[in-house]
């Protein structure tokens, strides 16, 4: 057995199953040394809801690792003199990480390759958790794609989810090594909403696989006629788990796959009419991939606008109003349901962060900016890449954008995608007793139905902040200021 170990590196890769950095360690024949380096040198710090996760996350891979014969260190600090020190401790001559493609932290990656590089180390890194790495696919004019419909096309031609076998045990580490415990990295607040929050989740590989399993059952099938309605289970839920890595994209390609038995990628290319959900779900998994593209390849649009005029945009900057739009308050129930969804349960349904998205941007004139902050720090699946592109699209200012002139009307989308009201309701318990007809318009229902239900406007429930009209107008016209400054200009 060799004397000297190797290292691997985890960051948002917490699985066993198909993680490419554990299995190359495992082929080296070396010891492995599994470490997790809490840091807070990225630009952007954890949200709250990714904290938490995290902290459970990284509990569930700790002791899925020991069923490999396996051991996770936890450090917190600086990860270069972290790694460091543990290469001079235990004489480690080879370290494996798998890629993280956020532009910061993709550039800490590769400088501390070259700085271990120089020490004599052997570094060895990974794709991370895509199909492609963010660079591999460009247009015919070899440069990068600004339209999902010709990203997704040449995906599609070039597609291959193949999974690496994952050893049934691992030959670990076995001296003593000095270890934090997850619970000194301090990720949690401590308080009862906490528990709350994760209570419908079970963060780790286990209840990604879990959920993957509930979905190719039961979901798959229908998810072209299950995804826009709020109101039911009819998504995966499987976002968190994929921005922390604990399961693959490439497993869940391989379950799907395995599920229906036939060519995957020609059903993406010619689905019959019981295949439309399994090419529906997995153009979902496309816009994961044209994320994280664009983001690669216009890491200025973290804040700024990929188009951009935009910079020139009249904002409001309402501070009441998003105050009302974060505590679900706005008078626009498909629009609070959606709000408080996310502070209950650290998600919020994609139909409905497309309707909140463009409530806050157009109805209220809230820089996007603004929104996808709150989400940050809302969301368990809060990963950079969708997150910018989800609220540049909602804002027209982004890759493959919506026109910004396609304004939401809140109430005719929540007649459309929950016609009986049982998400609101669900969501906004004091409206439970108004009628269908008025769920969405609860300021049009007559004084008898709003005595019969308890509720007085302005007192249990608010009237809208906003009239729709006005703010449609007032977005139309200040896009036409930016149009016509932009001519001038």
């Amino acid at each position: 057995m060799p004397s000297f170990p190797c290292i691997v590196k985890v960051f948002c890769d917490l699985r066993v199953q198909d993680n490419l950095a554990l299995i190359e360690a495992a082929r080296s024949k070396q010891p492995i040394i599994v470490v997790y380096i809490h840091s807070e040198m990225k630009t952007r710090k954890l949200g709250k809801a990714s904290a938490l996760w995290l902290s459970e996350s990284l509990k569930a891979f700790s002791k899925e690792l020991k069923s490999y014969g396996l051991q996770l260190i936890i450090k917190k600090g600086d990860v270069k003199k972290e790694l460091e020190s543990l290469i001079k401790e235990t004489g480690a001559t080879k370290i494996f990480f798998n890629k993280s493609y956020e532009p910061d932290q993709l550039k800490l990656d590769i400088d501390l390759s070259r700085e271990l590089e120089n020490l004599n180390v052997d570094v060895e890194m990974l794709k991370g958790n895509y199909l492609f790495e963010p660079w591999d696919l460009l247009n015919k004019q070899h440069k990068p794609f600004q339209v999902f419909t010709h990203f997704w096309k040449c995906a599609i031609e070039r597609l291959d989810f193949a999974i690496e076998k994952t050893p049934s045990s691992f030959l670990g580490y076995t001296p003593s090594l000095a270890s934090l415990t997850i619970e000194d990295l301090h990720l949690r607040e401590g308080n009862e909403s906490e528990d709350e929050l994760l209570q419908n989740w079970t963060p780790g590989e286990k209840g990604a696989h879990a959920k993957l399993s509930h979905f190719l059952k039961n979901i798959l099938f229908q998810y072209n006629e299950t995804r826009d309605v709020p109101s039911i289970n009819g998504t995966s839920l499987l976002s968190p788990h994929l921005h922390f890595g604990e399961i693959s994209v490439q497993t869940v390609l391989s379950r799907i796959a395995k599920t229906i038995d036939c060519d995957l990628v020609r059903v993406l290319k010619k689905p019959s009419k019981d295949q439309l959900g399994i090419e529906c779900f997995v153009r979902e998994i496309g816009w994961r991939e044209f994320a994280a593209h664009v983001l690669y390849q216009f890491p200025e649009t973290v804040t700024k606008p990929l188009r951009r005029n935009f910079e020139r945009f009249s904002w409001i900057d309402d501070k009441n109003g998003l105050l009302s739009w974060q505590k679900g308050m706005t008078g626009y129930p498909i629009v609070d349901a959606g709000m408080r969804q996310l502070e209950k349960t650290g998600w919020m349904h994609n139909r409905v962060r497309m309707i909140v998205g463009s409530f806050l941007v157009k109805h209220l004139l809230v820089p996007w900016q603004r929104g996808e902050s709150w989400f940050w720090d809302t969301l368990f699946d809060a990963d950079l890449a969708n997150n910018i592109l989800g609220w540049q699209w909602v804002q027209g200012c982004g890759a493959d954008a919506a026109p910004y002139f396609r304004i939401f009307n809140p109430v005719l989308q929540g007649e459309k995608f929950d016609s009986d009201g049982l998400y609101v309701k669900r969501w906004i318990p004091e409206l439970k007793n108004i009628p269908s007809a008025y769920i969405h318009k609860p300021w049009l229902a007559p004084e008898d139905i709003l005595d019969r239900a308890k509720i007085t406007l302005g007192i249990e429930y608010p009237y809208p902040v906003v009239e729709h009209e006005f703010a449609r107008k007032r977005a139309l016209a200040s896009f036409k200021i930016m149009v016509d400054n932009q001519n001038a200009g």
